[in-house]
């Protein structure tokens, strides 16, 4: 392989990974604390990168952009704190097959009112010129946006970590991940805990689907193919470990970007066979505990 080829895999493997890592630690957050296995959170994704879309494309200018990645992670984070406050608040403590059922129903349910409110038609975010143009990296070109998706993805892990072992809200959700009923036995407000850790992954999963739009199309059905691969993510990594996320996402990045130059038709096989992989040897992933 020559070596402008490699840098350019590379790249690319590492900017799927910048997105897979901001949508799948807010999932893998989510399950860590609430034990909640939510399917609806690649449809949170699409609701934001069609916001950022919509407002995008009514204000102007490169204000427009960053106003549009704002309004789509809110809007993803406020879509996710009413789910959580109105449905997943009664399934904490329910098989995990109902909680299947009901987040898989919420999947059709917001693809139907996306449907009905932005169109079917296929939108794109426009990014400043300062992003939207490329670099030359040795003897390779790599798109500016890629390295954009990267540093995205490096800012909110570190601001993610500086959170959670740096703050007294971080503290309360590590205590969160690590027994809930204790921590509910102490005097915490574990409901009202829920609900803010449920509404930060559901950020993430906005961030992540706000700045996508900046970089391809966006469409209906992008919540069934991010949720499977954030899933993916999640499994190798192992379910409520950041840590695991990050180290899964770029597996999975790269895989996807090399599987697709060497063997287009199964490099999304490739993946799934890293996953199984990982489980044969370790059930709860690289960095996954045992569930409780």
């Amino acid at each position: 392989m020559r070596a402008d080829t490699f840098v350019t895999l590379l790249i690319s493997g590492l900017s799927g990974a910048a997105i897979l890592f901001l949508v799948g630690s807010g999932l893998t957050l989510v399950f860590g604390a609430l034990r909640i296995i939510n399917m609806a959170h690649g449809s949170l994704y699409m609701v934001a990168a069609f916001v950022a879309v919509a407002v995008g494309a009514r204000v102007s200018g490169d204000a427009g952009f960053w106003l549009a990645i704002l309004a789509g992670s809110a809007a993803a984070g406020a879509l996710g704190g009413v789910i959580e406050v109105t449905i997943l608040r009664r399934l904490y403590n329910r098989d995990h097959l109902f909680q299947l059922l009901a987040t898989f129903s919420l999947v059709l349910i917001i693809s139907g009112l996306v449907r009905a409110v932005f169109g079917t038609d296929y939108g794109r975010l426009q990014p400043p010129g300062v992003i939207a143009g490329s670099v030359t990296v040795g003897a390779s070109a790599i798109a500016s946006y890629q390295l954009f998706l990267i540093v995205v993805a490096a800012v909110v892990a570190i601001a993610l970590w500086a959170t959670i072992y740096r703050t007294a809200l971080g503290r309360l959700i590590r205590a969160a991940l690590a027994d809930p009923e204790l921590l509910r036995l102490s005097g915490v407000n574990v409901t009202l805990l829920f609900t803010g850790v449920f509404c930060i992954g559901a950020t993430l999963a906005g961030i992540g689907g706000a700045v996508i739009a900046g970089y391809q199309s966006v469409s209906l059905g992008i919540d069934v193919d991010i949720v499977v691969e954030a899933f993916a993510v999640t499994i190798i990594g192992g379910l409520g470990s950041l840590g695991g996320a990050l180290i899964g996402a770029a597996l999975v990045g790269m895989v996807q970007s090399f599987g697709i130059y060497y063997a287009p038709k199964w490099s999304l096989a490739f993946i799934f066979l890293v996953m199984v992989a990982v489980l044969a040897v370790r059930p709860s992933g690289l960095f996954g505990a045992a569930e409780r």
